[in-house]
C-alpha cells in the first residue's frame, strides 16, 4: 500500500492501543486481541513487503516495522505471567528477523508461533458456541460488505474505486490459505484501523462468525466443496484433523497442507468452512464428550497460565463431569484400567491446579491426560457398536448400581419380618416403588427437557450415600445390640405405640427411597449415555439379563434370611450393614469430590470401587471415622451387655 496509508493505519493503531509513533514513555494497559491480530497482519501481509532479501512495497516494509515494535510494546503491558518473558523474548526475534528483511515464511512462522503463544497466555475466548450458519451470513454480506468487497469477494464493489488501501479480494486464494475464520472474525469485529474497514460490534456473536466463515469460503469453487465432502465422508483421518469448532476456527490451509497435502487441505477447508455443522455430525455419540473434554482441558491449562486460577479448577472439573463421565460406562466395559488411569490423572491434573505448581508441570500433565484422551477415543471408536460390548457393557451397569441398593431394601424386609413387623412392609415397597417412578421421571427429564450435568449427578450421588451412611451406621449399631444377650426378645416383646410405628415407617420409606433412587440416578444417566440405536438390542437385552440376576439374587437373601436364627440374623446383618455405610461414605465423598464441593488430596492407594476406596485423603479418613464409630459402638453394645449379664445373673441366684 502506499507509504502515507501505511503511516495512517499505523498511527490509527498506536492511538487506539495507547502508544505514541515515536515510543511512548510506558506502555497503556493492551487487549492481547487487538496484539492477536496485528501478528496475523504481519504473518499475512509481510509477503508483499519484502520479497528475496529486498524490500519490494516501502510502506508495507515500514508498517510491519511499527506492527512488531507495537506488538512488543503491548506485550510487555499485558498482565505478567511465567510465559510473558518468553513471548516477549519471541517478539524480539521476530523485530529482529523483520529488521534483517527475512524470509517471509520465516517471519510468518515467527508471527504464527507468537500469536499461538499469546492465545495460550491471554486467551482471548473467541469461540463458535454453535455451527455458525452460513444461509444467514448470505444477506449479512449482501447488506454490510458487498458494497466495498464485491458481491462475489473480489473487492469489486461500487465503493471499491473510492478506497485507499482498496478492499480485500476474498478470492484471492493465496491470501485465503494464511487466513482463518478467528481472524476474519477479529477483523469483522474490531475492523482495520487506517482503512474504510469498520468494525461491526453491533452484530450478534453469531452473525460475525458467520460472515467470517462465509467470506472464508469464497476462495473456493463448488467443485472444491464437492470433492472435500467426498473427502470428508470417506477418510476419517482427514476429519481427525479438524476435530472440534475451535480448531476449525483456527486453522489455516497453508498448515494443514503441510499435513494432508495442498489438494486435500484446500477440498478439505472448502467443504467444512462451508458446512461448519459437519464438524459436530462427524463426532461418533461416544466421542463427542471427549472433544468436550478436550476443550475445556485446553482452555483449563490457558487459564491458570493466564494467573485465573479459579477459572482453570472450574474448567478442569468440567472437562471430567461433561466429557469423560458420558462415556465412562462405555469405557469401563471396554478397557477399565484405562478408565481408571484417565480419572487418576485428570484428579493430578486438578491437584496440581489447586496447589499452584508451576506453569511448565500442569502443562506437562495436561499433555498427560490429552494422550489418554487419544487412547479412550480409539477404543471407543473401535467398538463403538459391537452387540457383545454393548450387552456387558448394559448387564455390568444393572449388576453393579443395582446390588448395593438391593442388599439395603432386602435387608429391611428380612429385618421386619423377623421382627413380626409386617405393617410397616408398606412403607418399605412404597419407598423403593416411588424410586423407581423417580428414576423413570429423571430419565425423560434427561432427555426430553434438560442436560443433567455431571456436577448435577455426583452432587446428587454423594449427598444421597452420605445420608445413606448415616442411616445405615445407626441402624447397624442398633441390630447389633439387638443380637446381643436376647435382647431381640425383649424389642419382639415390646410392642411400639403408634405414634412409634409411623414415625419408624416414615423413616424405613425415606430409606429405601434414598437408597434405591441414588442408584437408578446413576444407573439411568448411565444408559441415557450408552444408548445406541445400533446397539439397541443388546442394550435391552443385558437390561433384562441384569434385572433377572437381580430378581434371583433377592428371592436367595429372603430364603437364607429366613433359615437364619434371629439372634445370628441381627448380628449377620449389623456387620454388614456397617461395611456398606464404610462403602458409600467412600464413594460419596468421592463423588462430592468430582462435583468440586470437596477438596482432593491425593495418595499412592489402589482404586477400589466396589468397596469405596479411593486414592484420596478425604474418602479414606472418612470411611476410617465411619469405621471406628461402628466398632466402638459394637464394643459399647458388647460391654453393655455383659454388664446386663452380670446383673441379671445374681437375682436369680437367690
Amino acid at each position: 500500500m502506499p507509504w502515507p496509508a501505511a503511516l495512517m493505519r499505523f498511527c490509527l493503531f498506536s492511538i487506539l492501543s495507547g502508544l505514541a509513533p515515536a515510543g511512548a514513555a510506558e506502555p497503556a494497559a493492551a487487549d492481547p486481541r487487538q496484539t492477536w491480530q496485528m501478528l496475523d497482519h504481519i504473518a499475512v501481509d509481510y509477503a508483499g513487503a519484502v520479497q528475496a532479501g529486498r524490500i519490494a512495497d516501502a510502506g508495507e516494509y515500514a508498517e510491519m516495522q511499527e506492527f512488531a515494535t507495537a506488538v512488543r510494546s503491548q506485550l510487555a503491558a499485558l498482565p505478567v505471567t511465567p510465559e510473558q518473558p518468553v513471548l516477549q523474548a519471541e517478539a524480539d526475534r521476530l523485530g529482529a528477523a523483520i529488521a534483517a528483511k527475512a524470509e517471509p515464511a520465516q517471519v510468518a512462522s515467527l508471527a504464527r508461533r507468537l500469536a499461538d503463544g499469546l492465545l495460550a497466555n491471554y486467551p482471548i475466548g473467541a469461540v463458535p458456541a454453535s455451527p455458525p450458519s452460513l444461509a444467514r451470513a448470505a444477506p449479512l454480506y449482501a447488506q454490510q460488505c458487498a458494497a466495498c468487497h464485491g458481491s462475489t469477494g473480489h473487492g469489486d464493489g461500487t465503493a471499491a474505486a473510492g478506497l485507499d488501501p482498496p478492499p480485500i479480494a476474498f478470492t484471492d486464494a493465496d491470501r485465503a490459505a494464511q487466513r482463518t475464520p478467528l481472524a476474519l472474525y477479529e477483523v469483522i469485529s474490531q475492523g482495520v484501523a487506517g482503512t474504510a474497514m469498520t468494525g461491526f460490534p453491533q452484530l450478534s456473536e453469531a452473525d460475525r462468525w458467520a460472515l467470517a466463515f462465509y467470506v472464508g469460503g469464497m476462495a473456493y469453487s463448488p467443485e472444491m466443496r464437492r470433492a472435500g465432502e467426498t473427502r470428508w465422508r470417506q477418510n476419517a483421518k482427514l476429519r481427525d484433523q479438524i476435530p472440534t469448532l475451535e480448531v476449525l476456527t483456527r486453522t489455516r490451509e497453508a498448515e494443514l497442507a503441510r499435513t494432508v497435502g495442498a489438494t486435500q487441505a484446500r477440498e478439505l477447508l472448502a467443504y467444512v468452512r462451508s458446512r461448519p455443522q459437519a464438524i459436530t455430525e462427524a463426532s461418533s455419540e461416544a466421542a463427542a464428550p471427549l472433544a468436550l473434554a478436550r476443550q475445556r482441558l485446553a482452555a483449563s491449562l490457558r487459564a491458570y497460565i493466564a494467573g485465573d486460577v479459579a477459572g482453570a479448577q472450574s474448567l478442569a472439573l468440567s472437562a471430567y463431569l461433561d466429557g469423560i463421565e458420558p462415556v465412562e460406562p462405555t469405557l469401563a466395559t471396554r478397557d477399565a484400567p484405562l478408565l481408571r488411569e484417565l480419572e487418576t490423572a485428570m484428579a493430578q491434573f486438578r491437584a496440581q491446579i489447586g496447589r499452584r505448581e508451576p506453569a511448565t508441570a500442569v502443562s506437562a500433565q495436561a499433555e498427560v491426560v490429552t494422550a489418554l484422551f487419544d487412547r479412550a477415543e480409539a477404543v471407543l471408536q473401535a467398538t463403538h457398536t459391537d452387540p457383545v460390548t454393548a450387552f456387558l457393557g448394559s448387564f455390568i451397569i444393572l449388576l453393579r448400581e443395582g446390588l448395593e441398593a438391593l442388599l439395603i431394601v432386602i435387608g429391611m424386609i428380612a429385618f421386619l419380618r423377623k421382627a413380626e413387623r409386617q405393617e410397616v412392609l408398606p412403607y418399605v415397597h412404597a419407598g423403593w416403588i416411588v424410586a423407581l417412578l423417580a428414576g423413570a421421571a429423571t430419565w425423560a427429564v434427561a432427555t426430553y427437557l434438560v442436560d443433567i450435568s455431571g456436577a448435577n449427578r455426583e452432587v446428587t450421588e454423594g449427598v444421597s450415600a452420605l445420608f445413606a451412611t448415616a442411616v445405615l451406621l445407626s441402624v447397624g449399631i442398633w441390630m447389633h445390640g439387638k443380637s446381643l444377650a436376647g435382647r431381640w426378645q425383649q424389642y419382639l416383646h415390646a410392642r411400639m405405640s403408634v405414634t412409634l410405628t409411623r414415625r419408624s415407617a416414615i423413616f424405613l420409606f425415606l430409606l429405601a427411597f434414598v437408597a434405591v433412587y441414588r442408584e437408578v440416578f446413576e444407573t439411568i444417566l448411565f444408559y441415557i449415555a450408552m444408548w445406541s440405536p445400533a446397539a439397541a438390542t443388546a442394550i435391552v437385552a443385558g437390561l433384562v439379563a441384569g434385572i433377572v440376576v437381580l430378581v434371583g439374587v433377592a428371592y436367595w437373601l429372603l430364603r437364607i434370611s429366613r433359615r437364619l436364627p434371629i439372634s445370628r440374623f441381627f448380628s449377620v446383618s449389623s456387620i454388614l450393614i456397617a461395611v456398606l455405610a464404610v462403602v458409600l461414605v467412600g464413594k460419596g465423598v468421592a463423588a462430592l469430590q468430582e462435583a468440586g464441593w470437596v477438596p482432593q488430596a491425593l495418595i499412592a492407594v489402589s482404586r477400589i470401587e466396589w468397596l469405596g476406596v479411593y486414592p484420596s485423603w478425604q474418602s479414606l479418613l472418612a470411611q476410617l471415622l465411619v469405621a471406628t464409630v461402628a466398632i466402638v459402638g459394637f464394643i459399647v453394645n458388647t460391654r453393655s451387655a455383659q454388664v446386663l449379664a452380670h446383673a441379671v445373673k445374681p437375682t436369680k441366684l437367690k
